[in-house]
C-alpha cells in the first residue's frame, strides 16, 4: 500500500532558445511522514539538478490504487465510482475512488483502468479521467533507504 506524497520542486530551467526560467514541477514520492517526503525528493532529485532547487510545497494525495506502465510517459487521475448496494435501505451507494494510471495516451489510460477493473468483481462506473502535470513518480523500494541509511 502507498502512502503518495505530492511535492513541488522549484528550480531554474534552462528552456531551448536559452533562456533561464524558475519552473515548478510536481513529482509524486511514496513516504511515511512529510518530513520523509521531503528527504525523499531531495534524494531523487539531487542528480537531475545541475544548479539549486527547493522544495517549495509537499502535500498528501490518496490514491485507491496505482496501475504503472513503464511506456506510458504521462501521468492520469481517474476517478470512479464503486457501486454498492445498502442492504437496509435497499438503493445503490457510490464511492468516490482516485487512481494513479501510467500511459502514454488518454485512450490507453482508459483501456488499463477498464483491463484492471475487469479482473475485480466490484461494480463500477469510470466519471473521468485526466492529465495531470504529475513530473515522476519514487515509489518505495528497500535500494532507496538503503542510500539514504535507514
Amino acid at each position: 500500500m502507498y502512502n503518495w506524497f505530492e511535492c513541488k520542486v522549484r528550480y531554474d530551467k534552462t528552456l531551448d532558445t536559452g533562456m533561464i526560467k524558475t519552473v515548478t514541477e510536481p513529482y509524486l514520492v511514496d513516504a511515511m511522514s512529510f518530513t520523509e517526503a521531503e528527504a525523499r525528493i531531495l534524494e531523487e532529485m539531487q542528480p537531475y539538478m545541475s544548479g539549486e532547487f527547493t522544495v517549495s510545497d509537499i502535500k498528501r494525495v490518496r490514491f485507491s490504487d496505482t496501475f504503472f506502465n513503464e511506456t506510458g510517459d504521462r501521468y492520469y487521475k481517474a476517478k470512479l465510482y464503486f457501486i454498492t448496494l445498502d442492504e437496509k435501505s435497499g438503493t445503490e451507494k457510490k464511492t468516490a475512488v482516485n487512481m494513479l494510471v501510467q500511459a502514454s495516451v488518454l485512450k490507453e489510460a482508459v483501456e488499463i483502468v477498464e483491463t484492471e477493473m475487469n479482473k475485480t468483481m466490484v461494480d463500477y462506473t469510470l466519471a473521468s479521467i485526466t492529465e495531470t502535470a504529475i513530473m515522476d513518480v519514487f515509489k518505495y523500494s528497500a535500494e532507496s533507504q538503503s542510500k539514504t541509511g535507514k
